[in-house]
């Protein structure tokens, strides 16, 4: 017995929406305006350790549409979480998961909640491209490692 409870674990307990919101901040007359919005995106991920073995990843999609002049079309962030058991897996292996398997399991959900809540606003659906959280993992543990003074 003693050696399946040493063998590594790594499963999704829950996945949820821990916040959704979506501002249309000039309805209605913003429909009116038939330009083409500039569709900006940022995604941050977050992790923290909720008890032994499990942990709750968050991955937050920022999504703001503006006219030319600045106008704000829409502005909808959706904040994707889930609780993962990692069990048995050594330190650095768990950072490495939080950081790329885990984001990676949430943000499908998250595009999925990004699309279907700007399409209930009225607008024409937005499609997330796909996002490589290792490189984005890799980028962070740079700065991370990086003297903060050579940063002038």
């Amino acid at each position: 017995m003693s050696e399946q409870q040493q063998q590594p674990v790594f499963s999704v307990e829950k996945l949820y929406v821990n916040d959704l919101s979506l501002e249309v901040p000039h309805a209605p007359e913003i429909f009116l305006n038939q330009e083409t919005p500039e569709v900006e995106m940022q995604v941050h991920t977050d992790n923290k350790k909720l008890e032994e073995d499990f942990y709750n990843v968050t991955v937050t999609v920022t999504v703001t549409a503006k006219l030319a002049d600045g106008k704000v079309l829409f502005l909808n962030e959706v904040a994707q979480s889930g609780i993962f058991r990692l069990a048995n897996i050594p330190e650095a292996d768990v950072k490495v998961l939080l950081g790329i398997a885990c984001p990676n399991i949430l943000y499908p959900y998250a595009r999925e909640a990004v699309s279907s809540t700007i399409t209930r606003a009225g607008f024409p659906p937005v499609v997330l491209a796909p996002i490589n959280f290792e490189a984005m993992y890799e980028q962070q543990q740079a700065a991370a490692n990086a003297p903060a003074a050579g940063n002038a």
